[in-house]
């Protein structure tokens, strides 16, 4: 793909030096490390002078601040990263005039929307690990516990979890940057995407649920009417990426977590047998459990760009 290679350092140097992105990187970096510093200042005084817990470093990114946790924070605000990378990657080159002189250069067609599309992934990705090795830095500083190999590679995998959830996004806006002429446009219509899959499908489950299988006084006594409410308000939510990636990220980074369920029913031979897996889970089975997650993630992500990279390709270019 030729010219591929100029495209991303030019996206990649205007990404860097935009006051957009500045200030984003600023105000999620500051978030950051406000929540981290107040989470292990809380971990500290809890500690003092007991011993350390097992993967007790891990608890910066899980335990909850004033308001939430690293974790929660990057997946309600990660979103934003993207669509404010892509809202206006193809629509303001078309406004501009500079798509089609562009497109007149000895390049593929192709290479303008994917270098766009890498140097926005790359961009989140030198991001998420920037703060993540600050955050780490401050937790070293805070609680004074080295973390170990698995930890490492936890917060390894959530990282890679983090750049696809986050890319998904970006290719949302980018899709939208292709799909509406209008700067204004796509910027609403990503947003109204975000806000969609943020609030409106989780209380869409619940009013699902509560309409296929209603509990009242009666059938609150029935475990298999809860479980069925239960089991339908789970599946309608997974319609979000959201609630698709906070199951997968809770089981990564929270070794004490064995199921993506939100509720489990057991009798009392149930909760003595249960007794074993008190211990916390090995990262090969933490992944084996979350693994049809982390697909149906990185199918998404790569779909959305797909169908930008379709539409892009057959839009024409006119200059202006």
């Amino acid at each position: 793909m030729t010219g591929i290679g100029a495209i991303f350092r030019k996206e990649l140097a205007d990404h860097f030096s935009s006051y957009r992105f500045i200030i984003l990187f600023a105000l999620i970096a500051m978030v950051s490390l406000i929540t981290t510093y107040m989470v292990g200042i809380g971990l500290r005084e809890e500690l003092g002078g007991f011993a350390k817990p097992k993967f007790v470093f891990l608890m910066l990114f899980t335990s909850t601040g004033p308001l939430f946790s690293l974790v929660q924070f990057v997946a309600f605000f990660g979103p934003l990263i993207g669509l404010v990378l892509g809202f206006d990657s193809i629509n303001r080159e078309r406004s501009t005039g500079t798509l089609s002189k562009l497109a007149s250069q000895p390049i593929y067609r192709d290479s303008i929307i994917n270098g766009k599309f890498l140097s926005g992934v790359a961009t989140v990705a030198i991001m998420l690990l920037s703060i993540l090795l600050v955050v780490s830095g401050l937790g070293l500083t805070l609680i004074g516990v080295v973390p170990g190999v698995e930890e490492v590679w936890r917060i390894f995998i959530y990282l890679i979890i983090s750049i696809f959830y986050i890319s998904f996004w970006l290719g949302v806006s980018i899709l939208f940057s292709i799909l509406f002429r209008g700067i204004a446009t796509s910027a609403l219509a990503t947003l109204a995407v975000w806000i969609f899959f943020s609030f409106f499908v989780s209380m869409g489950a619940s009013v699902v649920a509560n309409a296929m299988v209603p509990l009242d006084q009666a059938t609150t006594q029935d475990p298999e009417m809860i479980m069925g409410h239960v089991r339908i308000k789970r599946n309608v939510s997974l319609l979000s990426p959201m609630q698709i990636y906070n199951d997968s990220t809770a089981i990564i980074i929270d070794p004490m977590r064995k199921t993506t369920g939100s509720l489990v029913l057991m009798g009392a031979i149930e909760r003595l047998s249960s007794e074993r897996f008190k211990r916390p889970l090995a990262l090969s089975q933490s992944i084996y459990v979350v693994l049809p997650h982390l697909i149906t993630l990185i199918a998404i992500t790569f779909i959305c760009f797909g169908v930008s990279y379709y539409v892009f390709m057959r839009q024409e270019i006119r200059p202006i």
